[in-house]
């Protein structure tokens, strides 16, 4: 199976990172699917942003779960890039809108560390069915007990590992978990002995992050990983002669 191109934060080399106009270029661009981070504001919103506080993408400051999804929307994210202003924070329903009615693959990273958001898994599960994107949609966090509640309230839900460093035998934890996937840095996939091979046998995707260095695309796609998640998916795509 070709490898998937999924667009990192949107397509975030050139729009602000998890943005509607990050998205929907990402959707221009031919993107397989998108990556995105989820925190939960003060009012049980889920709002799509990386950092658990508004201050390096924003013109705010403040952390995401001291202030309602209102004062949020507030704020501008355009993060002074070119050619955008007064671009707005979405929510991931506003996101699922806008996605609902392609085939990308939304791959939700839930943002549980420095901030615990205690039963973010519970409206992760509701806004999943209510929008109808069942199957659509594969859960991922470096806070894997999180996974496991998500999985708990859903069996059918997908999930991917992420971490950092190379791991021994990551498909031997994968499959104890229950994992659909691993997410890996893209040097502990490229770096680890045996760990694509073992993998595929156990029947565990790969999905590598964040590879922006075409050389380093067209190494994780003649390995034959899964997923490249990308800030550049046009780039991706070329590298994978798909453009």
């Amino acid at each position: 199976m070709a490898t998937k191109i999924w667009a990192h934060r949107g397509a975030s080399g050139y729009a602000p990172e998890n943005t509607i106009p990050a998205f929907k270029l990402a959707v221009e661009q031919g993107a397989d699917g998108v990556e995105l981070d989820v925190h939960m504001s003060s009012d049980g919103k889920l709002m799509v942003i990386h950092d658990e506080t508004v201050d390096r993408t924003s013109n705010g400051t403040g952390r995401v779960v001291d202030m309602t999804c209102q004062e949020l929307k507030r704020l501008d994210f355009s993060n002074g890039m070119e050619g955008y202003q007064n671009v707005r924070i979405p929510t991931l329903r506003e996101v699922y809108g806008l996605l609902r009615n392609t085939n990308l693959t939304i791959n939700v990273e839930v943002k549980c560390d420095v901030v615990i958001y205690y039963g973010i898994w519970d409206h992760l599960i509701a806004l999943e069915r209510e929008m109808g994107m069942q199957g659509r949609i594969l859960y991922s966090s470096f806070n894997h007990y999180v996974l496991l509640k998500i999985r708990e309230l859903d069996p059918e839900a997908k999930i991917g590992l992420l971490y950092s460093d190379a791991m021994v035998d990551p498909w031997v934890y994968a499959k104890y978990v229950g994992a659909n996937a691993l997410h890996p840095h893209y040097l502990a996939a490229l770096n680890c002995p045996g760990m694509l091979e073992g993998c595929r046998k156990a029947g565990v995707d790969v999905n590598p992050w964040t590879a922006n260095d075409p050389q380093v695309m067209r190494e994780l796609i003649e390995a034959g990983v899964n997923a490249v998640i990308t800030n550049y998916p046009n780039l991706a795509l070329q590298a994978a002669g798909r453009q």
